[in-house]
């Protein structure tokens, strides 16, 4: 415990001071400003924005909420540069390993390098749940890979089974220069969309527990093959932060209730008026325990204070469909990319 704790601290420590470039700055603490500069690509030219992503092609007819840049209190993110990026990830190998946040941040990525480079070639496959984008004129791939939990889940004569100590796919997750995690909105899945019978730990099976701690136990397995392993010397870890949703308007102090639906502008300031959200808790909780170095992409109060940056009834499902969760593209997660490339950079 003591060995990890002291390693996360140094790790953290790098990125908090070398990353900003300003002493003291943290580059998640900060606001929404307005930059007619943004978005970062044009939507609609961008060939990897399918189905709930595409906003403005699902008809939403607002947009003020691309125009946004996340500016952190002390300092300033760097722009993201494709250019660069391909030239540092020269032949190699990016994974997202999650669930349909990962997709979200993933096809982001995908759109952000393909604009600085409309006219070079690329491919775009599927292998399965694995979704794979390359571009062959710097052998770079960069793919996801559809997990919505990190352990096993397996379906026995009970039904499914999640098994919260047990990942049995993990050889799917090597040999890659970076890999970006998630995991966190399945885990409050419940009725007809939920994808388990069962929790399971060791030989306990049951049909109900703690959503939070069966998390944080996940969350410890995951952690624990990491520790074993991956050399960070071949290859770099990131979790990628829980994202908010918003469903409850009078989170963020407004009183007529509803959620994100007709909402065209973030919280403003830096502070979100709401409560804290308990998944950021367990996630940092579990990689303070870890001995090797995972950057945290700690994206939880800038995305609850995107209360705007969601798909709505514009996922092309029709009105009936209101998505608060996931996050319209260009918007949020290009955010997170930014992130993503400062912390390289």
């Amino acid at each position: 415990m003591a060995a990890g704790w002291v390693a996360f601290l140094l790790f953290s420590f790098s990125i908090f001071f070398t990353v900003s470039g300003r002493r003291g700055c943290n580059l998640y603490e900060g606001s929404w400003v307005i930059d007619d500069s943004y978005p970062l690509y044009n939507d609609s030219v961008c060939p990897f924005i399918k189905g709930g992503f595409d906003c403005q092609g699902n008809g939403r007819p607002d947009k003020g909420y691309l125009k946004y840049r996340w500016k952190p209190t002390a300092c300033e993110l760097p722009r993201f540069d494709g250019k660069d990026f391909l030239e540092r990830y020269r032949g190699k190998k990016i994974l997202f390993v999650g669930d349909s946040l990962s997709n979200n941040m993933w096809v982001s990525l995908t759109c952000m390098l393909h604009s600085g480079f409309p006219n070079s070639q690329y491919t775009i496959s599927s292998k399965g749940q694995l979704k794979i984008f390359s571009f062959p004129e710097y052998g770079l791939t960069v793919s996801w890979l559809k997990n919505g939990f990190l352990v096993d889940v397996v379906t026995e004569k009970i039904g499914r089974v999640l098994k919260l100590d047990s990942i049995s796919t993990g050889d799917q997750w090597l040999g890659t220069d970076m890999l970006i995690f998630n995991t966190y909105h399945w885990w409050t899945h419940t009725g007809r969309i939920q994808t388990w019978d069962y929790f399971q730990v060791g030989n306990k099976t049951v049909k109900e527990m703690d959503r939070l701690e069966a998390l944080r136990i996940a969350l410890t397995t995951w952690a624990k093959w990491v520790d074993q392993h991956i050399d960070p010397l071949k290859t770099t870890v990131f979790y990628q932060g829980v994202a908010a949703v918003h469903q409850n308007s009078k989170e963020w102090k407004d009183p007529r209730g509803g959620d994100c639906r007709g909402q065209t502008e973030p919280v403003k300031g830096s502070k979100y008026p709401g409560p804290s959200h308990p998944g950021e808790a367990v996630v940092k909780s579990v990689i303070k325990t870890m001995a090797k170095p995972v950057y945290l992409l700690d994206i939880t109060l800038l995305t609850q204070l995107r209360k705007d940056g969601h798909p709505s009834i514009y996922t092309g499902g029709g009105p009936k469909f209101n998505d608060c969760s996931h996050w319209c593209l260009a918007g949020a997660p290009d955010t997170w990319n930014e992130l993503l490339y400062a912390t390289l950079i």
